[in-house]
């Protein structure tokens, strides 16, 4: 592979970072040995596709399945490091966007070793478009094509049981921002995607990202579920303090007790079990379907 350019941390910052995408041939894909997976998505797609037995190391955000624990754990996907990393001696670097920080993987950039940036888009099309680029990576297209089928049509299935729903309950996404701060997902957050595709409807509006959750929101959003991934809910005190929250105290979720708990990574990572985890979502906001993963 053709020795490759120097990026500095301000090229691999932003709407750049998106765009870092190298491609490796495929010969060269078939002999990589030694992959380094940083995003529970990719890791689970790199399972999917039968092909662990290349992987050296993972991130802390790559949690399913089981086996995956007993990988060398290289940190988190947004704080890392390089030197953890090239101790593991990678020839692939397979990085879900987002990652960082930029500086970091500059250095990695500079070692010359194959880095492959996935785009993370919230929605089955990212998922998608996840599985085939990890696939390619891996020579593994065929595979990848199949795996695709499967959650593209697990997700028709779905879109297709609530395609007459008329009730779209407003759920209202919780997480912890630490220090006791209590943080609600607005517009274009993963949150807001999985809500949609669970045929509900996110409960605020009108902001990008997570904002601190203050009694204008809660007044404005009157969410009739409150959803918790599973990591925020210590942060968060528990089911009954985010009951007793006094700004939520009289919302339809909180009088109702209406409060719903989901594994973090099923529910926002955007990987194959997103179809599991949307069905999952859907069955609590309409138990009337009767709906089962």
């Amino acid at each position: 592979m053709r020795a490759l350019p120097l990026l500095s941390p301000a090229l691999l910052s932003g709407s750049m970072l998106a765009g870092f995408v190298l491609t490796a041939p495929l010969s060269a894909a078939q002999a990589q040995t030694h992959i380094v997976s940083v995003g529970g998505a990719l890791t689970e797609i790199i399972y999917d596709l039968h092909q662990e037995d290349r992987l050296v190391g993972i991130d802390s955000t790559s949690n399913y399945p089981d086996a995956v624990k007993r990988l060398p754990d290289i940190g988190y996907m947004r704080r890392l490091a390089a030197e953890p990393i090239l101790a593991l001696n990678p020839d692939l670097l397979l990085i879900e966007e987002g990652s960082g920080p930029p500086a970091v993987l500059t250095q990695l950039h500079a070692t010359g070793v194959t880095m492959i940036m996935i785009p993370d888009t919230p929605g089955l099309p990212g998922v998608v478009d996840k599985i085939h680029k990890v696939s390619a990576a891996l020579g593994q297209t065929a595979a990848g094509d199949a795996l695709a089928a499967q959650v593209e049509s697990a997700g028709q299935i779905l879109a297709a049981r609530l395609a007459h729903v008329q009730n779209r309950p407003k759920v209202l996404v919780l997480m912890s921002g630490g220090k006791g701060n209590v943080l609600a997902a607005g517009d274009g957050t993963a949150a807001q995607a999985i809500i949609d595709l669970a045929g509900g409807q996110n409960a605020v509006a009108g902001f990008s990202g997570y904002k601190p959750l203050t009694p204008e929101i809660v007044a404005a959003s009157a969410p009739d579920v409150i959803l918790i991934p599973d990591f925020a809910l210590a942060g968060l005190g528990g089911e009954k303090a985010v009951l007793d929250l006094p700004d939520l105290a009289g919302s339809p979720a909180a009088q109702n007790k209406r409060v719903v708990v989901m594994e973090g990574m099923l529910l926002l990572g955007f990987g194959p079990r997103t179809p599991l985890a949307a069905t999952d979502l859907a069955a609590a906001l309409h138990p009337e379907l009767h709906l089962t993963p």
